[in-house]
């Protein structure tokens, strides 16, 4: 049987609230403002619970990914809700295009849609593989520039945030400054500034420049590094709100950024033709691509380093972090980037990793977990712990199992000291 829900079209922008996930706060409250200085009217959703993973287990078989789920379920808690004006609503969900079933799970949420009554709401799809063409959100050149500069400039905001927070000495003082940039930002971008490369690279600076003035005590903590598939890595509901717990447990967080998945899709475009063979001038398109990217990101990096950060690593030199783990042809999922983002993170001072593995994500738990060895073999000071996240996951389960690894971050942290 098809399950089919209205195609998205470009005349629903003038007449439709579009809802959407909100899985990384800080990032999509930027990208968001970008895309309403473009008429778009939409709302990341914020609704979140066990009932919404119920929700989702009722419309979604249970050996589907956590993500999925998750995302299914929010969905209909909100058309549920009374909130919105269900004629005039539509939904917009992303698709990866590779070989992770994040590329289906708008066929997922249109069977859940007419199962539970709703087959009326129109599904818009972001990507940029081609995918769903009769119902892909339309992206203007200026949007596009715009939504890359709002993750940009997310990534930055959330990591400064995150080496400000542990040390500061006025509680509530880096939370402050995520909201007066995350304002700021957002009025520039709707009055149509500072979204080129070239201003980006000054703002940087700016925003960099003013969090360093927040006073802080830099005692030493424990630094922790998060990875994981995309979905539960950043989504606090995803995740179970895992920054904040580690914030509780007085540690410094490291969550490399959105970018990083980004430039990964256009490394991979690369990469096909590198290893599988193909159109060279795709080849040299995505490398060029890829070279303007990593511009920005070292920008962005030397900025926060100026102003007394620790700032990523270039893309390009990421790339090199694998070598001798994990070949750059593992691509499904996340694949590469995992291991080369927990290289990182180790040879950066945060060699306490959590790897956040959502439940079905096959290809994460084998670039995840599968690879743990190889990087205690070659870095043994390494303390990493995969956390599984699924709706049979007890959260006491997951933070005692994160517990334990802390306890021996904290007495590495003080033999150090003695």
């Amino acid at each position: 049987m098809e399950y089919m829900t209205p195609n998205f079209s470009q005349e629903m922008l003038k007449t439709h609230t579009i809802l959407a996930p909100n899985m990384a706060p800080t990032q999509f409250a930027v990208i968001k403002a970008a895309m309403e200085s473009e008429g778009y009217r939409i709302i990341m959703l914020e609704n979140s619970g066990s009932e919404v993973a119920q929700l989702g287990l009722k419309y979604v078989h249970n050996d589907t990914c956590y993500p999925a789920l998750l995302i299914i379920g929010q969905f209909l808690d909100a058309l549920n809700s009374g909130e919105y004006d269900l004629e005039h609503t539509a939904l917009l969900i992303t698709q990866s295009g590779g070989g992770c079933r994040a590329s289906n799970y708008i066929k997922l949420l249109r069977k859940a849609l007419v199962k539970a009554g709703y087959g009326y709401i129109p599904v818009a799809s972001l990507n940029a593989s081609g995918l769903e063409k009769g119902s892909s959100m339309p992206m203007s050149m200026r949007l596009l520039l715009k939504v890359l500069a709002a993750a940009e400039y997310g990534d930055l905001i959330y990591a400064l945030h995150n080496q400000v927070k542990p040390y500061e000495i006025n509680k509530g003082d880096a939370d402050a400054y995520v909201t007066k940039w995350t304002n700021q930002v957002n009025k520039w971008l709707k009055e149509n500034k500072n979204y080129s490369i070239f201003a980006m690279k000054r703002r940087f600076k700016d925003i960099a420049n003013d969090f360093a003035k927040i006073p802080v005590n830099r005692t030493p903590k424990v630094k922790v590094g998060v990875v994981g598939e995309i979905y539960v890595k950043f989504s606090p509901m995803g995740n179970n709100d895992l920054v904040s717990f580690l914030e509780s447990q007085d540690c410094e967080v490291n969550m490399p950024g959105l970018m990083g998945y980004i430039e990964y899709s256009v490394a991979n475009a690369t990469l096909d033709v590198q290893i599988y063979g193909g159109s060279l001038l795709k080849e040299k398109g995505a490398d060029l691509l890829l070279s303007i990217l990593d511009s920005i990101g070292i920008a962005m990096s030397k900025a926060m380093e100026n102003a007394g950060f620790h700032g990523p690593m270039s893309f390009k030199e990421l790339m090199t972090k694998p070598d001798g783990i994990l070949s750059l042809g593992v691509k499904m999922g996340e694949g590469w980037l995992l291991t080369a983002e927990m290289v990182e993170l180790i040879e950066t001072g945060y060699e306490n990793i959590v790897c956040a593995q959502p439940f079905g994500c096959l290809p994460n738990h084998i670039a995840g977990k599968g690879v743990i060895n190889r990087i205690r073999a070659k870095y043994p000071n390494v303390n990493i712990t995969p956390v599984d996240y699924d709706p049979s996951a007890t959260r006491v389960n997951q933070e005692n199992r994160i517990k334990l690894m802390l306890a021996v971050a904290k007495e590495r942290l003080n033999n150090s000291q003695v």
